[in-house]
């Protein structure tokens, strides 16, 4: 993979919460125009890296370089505006607001400001029911709607990059494959980068273009689906044998 194939990279980092060491040295590099997978028990790190790319916390040591320009010491509203987008854990949305409202809440980008029209009409061609309900308050939706409203918020600011941690949380098998499918469409038809975290073993390999697996704060294995062994990702995300 060549230097301009990388859109993401995360060079050394530490984080630390106190005194606890949360992430240790861990590096990874994410390449364009890919679905790429964090797996990891809870308490791997995961939610930790992904709110460190977006700057909610700050590493200790290391870098985040998005496309070459280091971001590591920016605030959140200006790694959005680098491109990078992000649908939060548990399906987080203003509940007291319309899904239109919602929506507009993800295009403040000035950027996207500017194609608030075009962007509107691309979520909704991928989320019709987010069209059929665009007056009706957040609250009033279902699960797999909220992962939806996340996910399309997070393309109304027309990003290079969308970060959805935990995509799978508390929602049904067959909402699942649902929403993975719409990734993949997103993926495809835009080009959008994806970072996915997700606990289930099987699916985010399956889904995935490529899988990082997370233990203890660090990046243990990686590699693309035809090329990790299924048993070896269990035994790392159970903690198991060399990993443990």
């Amino acid at each position: 993979m060549s230097e301009k194939d990388i859109i993401l990279k995360v060079e050394d980092i530490e984080v630390k919460y106190g005194d606890f060491l949360a992430i240790s040295d861990l590096s990874m590099e994410v390449e364009r125009g890919k679905i790429t997978t964090i797996i990891g028990a809870n308490g791997a790190g995961k939610s930790t890296l992904l709110d460190t790319i977006m700057g909610l916390n700050k590493p200790t040591k290391g870098k985040i370089y998005m496309e070459g320009k280091d971001i590591t010491k920016m605030k959140t509203n200006a790694i959005v505006r680098t491109g990078i987008g992000m649908a939060p854990e548990g399906s987080l949305v203003f509940e007291g607001m319309s899904v239109k409202e919602n929506l507009l809440m993800g295009s403040y980008v000035p950027e996207s400001r500017k194609k608030r029209a075009e962007l509107f009409e691309r979520v909704y061609s991928l989320f019709p029911v987010l069209k059929e309900k665009e007056k009706q308050a957040a609250t009033f939706l279902s699960g797999g709607q909220r992962q939806m409203l996340a996910i399309a918020r997070a393309l109304m600011a027309d990003p290079k990059i969308v970060i959805c941690d935990e995509i799978s949380l508390g929602l049904a098998p067959v909402i699942i494959n649902d929403i993975f499918d719409k990734v993949k469409d997103i993926n495809k038809e835009f080009g959008t980068t994806f970072i996915i975290v997700d606990q289930e073993v099987q699916r985010s390999v399956d889904n995935s273009d490529y899988s990082f697996v997370m233990v203890k704060g660090n990046i243990v294995m990686e590699g693309e689906p035809s090329k990790l062994d299924i048993d070896e990702v269990k035994d790392a995300f159970f903690g198991m044998n060399k990993y443990a």
